[in-house]
């Protein structure tokens, strides 16, 4: 099953190898992250995200997914020092830094619940796999016709931030400047909640960030800096096909 859908602003494409699996599955998943958009986007004035930053909810009111996110949101800000950070002064609250990647990985558990064992869920360039080996590409950051390597993944997740998509972007909170010290960087781990913040959050530090996402267990990285150097961990999983 293939299916392929416009959703928070990016394209999602879902395949799935095993049969069995139907569209009713694929409805499902989509209608999640339909319903992730309207309840946490920061650009709907109706939605929960809103309201509460209005005052409109307090923290008492809040449903347990948003709770959940906000707590994640916090522990991210503590680990960096505050250059991950969701309240920024002068702008209103946006943790979808955090909802992608915990959406997207909540998405996969459904998959994962409906009994499939083999699919690739992309959200954007953010890439959920399972019963692999999948290959995944990384775009360059600086030419959109080219890719900076190819990993092979069989169960885990990738995320990238970049400033290729929105520019200048991710702001690091301790200076209230957008970050400029990283071109791009990408994070495997075992959940794309886990891989996605950790990228947002490392490039919103700079070139530390890359020190800093490494140390993280369970984490492996490639990153590009402004002076276009490469950085990877040595577990980073590169295609062996395309290993330098």
């Amino acid at each position: 099953m293939r299916r392929v859908e416009h959703v928070m602003g990016f394209p999602v494409s879902l395949r799935v190898d095993d049969e069995g699996i139907g569209d009713e599955v694929a409805d499902a998943l989509f209608a999640w992250l339909r319903e992730v958009d309207a309840r946490f986007s920061p650009f709907r004035p109706d939605s929960e995200v809103c309201r509460h930053d209005r005052g409109e909810l307090q923290l008492r009111d809040l449903s347990a997914d948003l709770t959940e996110v906000l707590d994640l949101c916090e522990q991210y800000r503590v680990a960096t020092g505050g250059a991950f950070d969701v309240r920024l002064p002068g702008r209103p609250l946006d943790p979808c830094a955090v909802v992608k990647g915990w959406s997207v990985q909540r998405a996969a558990e459904l998959l994962t619940a409906a009994g499939a064992r083999r699919f690739i869920l992309n959200a954007g360039g953010d890439v959920v796999v399972a019963g692999g080996p999948w290959r995944v590409g990384v775009r360059h950051p600086e030419h959109a016709d080219q890719l900076c390597t190819v990993l092979e993944l069989t169960d885990g997740a990738v995320a990238t931030s970049a400033r290729y998509e929105r520019g200048d972007h991710i702001v690091d909170g301790r200076t209230g400047t957008p970050a400029t010290g990283l071109l791009s960087i990408s994070v495997v781990a075992a959940s794309l909640t886990e891989a996605d913040a950790t990228a947002t959050a490392a490039f919103a530090m700079g070139p530390e960030g890359v020190d800093w996402a490494a140390a993280r267990s369970g984490c492996e990285v490639f990153a590009v800096d402004a002076e276009r150097r490469v950085r990877r961990t040595q577990g980073f999983p590169v295609a062996t096909a395309v290993a330098a």
